[in-house]
């Protein structure tokens, strides 16, 4: 296992910073993050909340890489990204999916706790019909459910969700077992994609050996790295679509460097999310264009940094955070 940097190396540079966001998602309406820079560059830190410290350390994995190690050669130049609709009322989603400007893809949030199946059909009736009217016929649409419906309502929701011409289905159970039966009993209807059954496992694999998805979900920071989520398709052997958290323009660098390093990139990817962000740490944010984003490395602005740093409290409890999971990473490569 490569050493780990000195913990007071990582400390130097890391500034933590706290961002609005223009709709609610996740139930937050700010997100926060380190952000730290390594002899390659730029790399965060930004684990949800509720991920224990083993998790997260994952989350730092991934960052070190991207500041110590840097990113593989890229293979090309742009990777195309879909827009993401949060559970929003169907009245508020034009206005977020045209911030998405022309996208190959729109990815469709479901399954939100508190509402109601109806409300899914309506969300994704909305966002075909908006496609549609801007002359995106062959935009397609898949939907997230991050694991909240169990196999009946899946199967139930897919079917009456199929006629809208899904591209594929995201986690829509919990479980690994559960996935196999929703693709079971759809038999080929949709596609099915595993997303946490991927990330959340200690094994990223088994969900591929199980035969219980036609793709996988990556992301680099649940998966420690671009290096790691390359070997994870490679040895998968199914097709991949890069996605991303509710990453800053630097998080989301690490995940077109996936995209741009994967020998095939069939399906476009979930890095579009910094236009759900209302400020970010660049002038320029990494936001879709022409469907598209560059390749390539990015730098904070320091005047950005300042403006968003976050409150002494929330500072210290960062890299705590931060500390922790860097003794969880040394631990185990001393244990490697």
């Amino acid at each position: 296992m490569t050493p780990v940097p000195s913990l007071d190396d990582v400390l130097a540079t890391a500034r933590v910073v706290t961002l609005p966001l223009r709709v609610k998602f996740r139930g937050v309406t700010h997100r926060e993050m380190v952000l730290f820079r390594g002899p390659a560059g730029w790399a965060e830190f930004g684990p949800f909340l509720e991920y224990d410290d083993a998790e997260s350390s994952r989350w730092l994995a991934a960052g070190l890489e991207a500041a110590w190690d840097g990113f593989p050669e890229p293979l090309r130049d742009t990777v195309p990204v879909n827009a993401t609709i949060p559970a929003l009322g169907p009245e508020q989603v034009p206005a977020v999916l045209e911030r998405f400007g022309a996208v190959p893809a729109v990815k469709v949030k479901v399954a939100e706790k508190g509402q109601e199946p109806e409300e899914d059909l309506a969300r994704v009736w909305v966002v075909r019909r908006a496609l549609d009217a801007a002359g995106l016929h062959g935009s397609t649409i898949r939907v997230d459910a991050n694991g909240g419906w169990d196999v009946p309502t899946a199967v139930a929701q897919l079917r009456r969700l199929a006629e809208v011409g899904l591209e594929y289905a995201e986690q829509p159970v919990p479980s690994i077992e559960g996935l196999a039966e929703v693709r079971e009993r759809l038999g080929g209807a949709v596609r099915i994609a595993a997303d946490e059954s991927v990330r959340k496992e200690d094994d990223p694999l088994k969900v591929a050996r199980a035969g219980a998805a036609d793709l996988l979900v990556v992301k680099v920071q649940p998966l420690g790295g671009v290096r790691r989520a390359l070997a994870v398709v490679r040895e998968a052997g199914l097709p991949a679509v890069v996605s991303s958290a509710l990453d800053t323009s630097v998080g989301i660098s690490a995940g077109v460097a996936l995209a741009a390093s994967l020998p095939q990139l069939p399906f476009a990817c979930g890095l579009g999310t910094v236009a759900l962000f209302a400020q970010d740490v660049l002038a320029e944010p990494l936001v879709p264009r022409d469907g598209g984003l560059p390749v390539g490395p990015v730098v904070p602005e320091e005047e950005l940094l300042e403006r968003h740093a976050a409150s002494p409290e929330r500072t210290r409890w960062w890299l705590e955070r931060l500390s922790r999971c860097h003794a969880v990473l040394e631990g185990e490569c001393r244990g490697g």
